[in-house]
């Protein structure tokens, strides 16, 4: 039976990576699979640098995609939390752009800013700067990822990509943006330029994880930063088809697909629907009732707002106590911050949170 005539939904099977074997019995791993863990395991997006002193010192003088390309510096940065932290698992050290840069897109990450497009997307004609991506442009991936997993062992490394939505919104604006003006401009004014721009970028992403599993990643995680600008019925016709593509290109390797975006509590049950094995929860839904708006059948990861890790450790606790109750009726549960880690944040509050968490949760 040919790809062409496999039943849909039912993608071929890869086998898996010695790195995956390795991770298999981990508690993060068990989580995702909704089986029973021996703690909840624990981890925090942006763990990879921003905190950490260790981190700032290494990166000096280094510009951010300079250092993504590094596969010596991304190794260290992804193994520096799992040393400080004791995280159940590590998220590769990278940012959303790379693979557009990698492709050619005339991009970079101004500090203070973000990631500014020399030429954004506005015709048809831009397009052509979105050519396909190859395992050969991203060969620093494949190689730091070789050497991320020697070292991890049976500790799970986190590959990740940015969702298409939120790539397009950038590629469109130009770089950050409050409101997404010229995106939406171009989502209901030129729904067909829309559609094209985006099935380019979920078959980039979806290549770039393909590369990231194949060299070791035990799971992936597709952030849609800034998606959640979208209305319910807009996710669901000019954003969810993407991700779907991106998320039915990597079934068959049979990893952790996990789903995460910022303010998006009305589009929960549509980003599993989307193909998600997991769910992203940020902080302003509690957990019990993001489990009633996925529906049955996936983990949650969440919540904690960023922001408490700066008050005085018993609150931290008391807000921690919140986040599990709300989490005790969960098929699986990954203890995560409702965002990132904020760059000023004091890092032993960070270490002090996963040992609460694995102690507060040990059976």
């Amino acid at each position: 039976m040919s790809a062409n005539d496999r039943p849909s939904g039912q993608p071929t099977k890869t086998a898996p990576t010695a790195a995956t074997l390795a991770t298999h019995d981990s508690a993060f791993m068990k989580a995702c699979r909704r089986e029973p863990v021996p703690h909840t395991p624990v981890w925090f997006m942006r763990q990879a640098g921003r905190s950490l002193p260790e981190y700032r010192k290494l990166r000096e003088g280094t510009a951010m995609l300079e250092s993504c390309m590094r596969p010596d510096l991304v190794t260290e940065i992804t193994l520096q939390p799992v040393r400080r932290h004791g995280v159940d698992a590590a998220i590769y050290f990278s940012d959303i752009v790379v693979p557009l840069k990698a492709i050619g897109v005339d991009l970079d990450i101004k500090p203070g800013v973000g990631p500014v497009v020399a030429h954004p997307i506005r015709t048809r004609a831009d397009l052509a700067q979105l050519r396909d991506l190859t395992p050969e442009d991203v060969h620093y991936v494949t190689e730091a990822m070789g050497m991320l997993t020697a070292e991890l062992g049976s500790t799970p490394l986190i590959g990740f990509a940015g969702a298409p939505f939120t790539l397009a919104s950038y590629l469109v604006e130009g770089g950050p943006s409050r409101n997404h003006e010229n995106t939406k401009a171009m989502m209901y004014g030129d729904p067909e330029l829309w559609g094209e721009l985006l099935d380019r970028l979920a078959e980039i992403t979806g290549a770039f994880l393909k590369v990231q599993i194949e060299a070791g990643a035990s799971a992936v995680q597709l952030f849609d930063s800034w998606v959640g600008a979208l209305a319910p019925a807009d996710y669901r016709r000019s954003a969810m088809p993407a991700s779907a593509k991106v998320f039915d290109m990597i079934a068959g390797y049979g990893v952790p697909r996990i789903h995460f975006g910022v303010g998006t509590g009305e589009l929960l049950g549509l980003m599993g629907e989307a193909g998600a094995d997991v769910v992203g929860v940020d902080w302003r839904v509690p957990l019990d009732e993001a489990a009633r708006r996925v529906g049955p059948g996936k983990a949650l990861q969440g919540n904690l707002d960023p922001a408490v890790l700066f008050a005085p450790t018993r609150a931290v606790e008391t807000k921690t106590d919140e986040v599990l109750d709300a989490a005790k009726g969960l098929e699986g549960h990954i203890f995560n911050l409702g965002h990132g880690v904020l760059p000023n944040m004091d890092p032993d509050s960070l270490t002090r949170l996963v040992e609460y968490v694995h102690t507060r949760t040990a059976h």
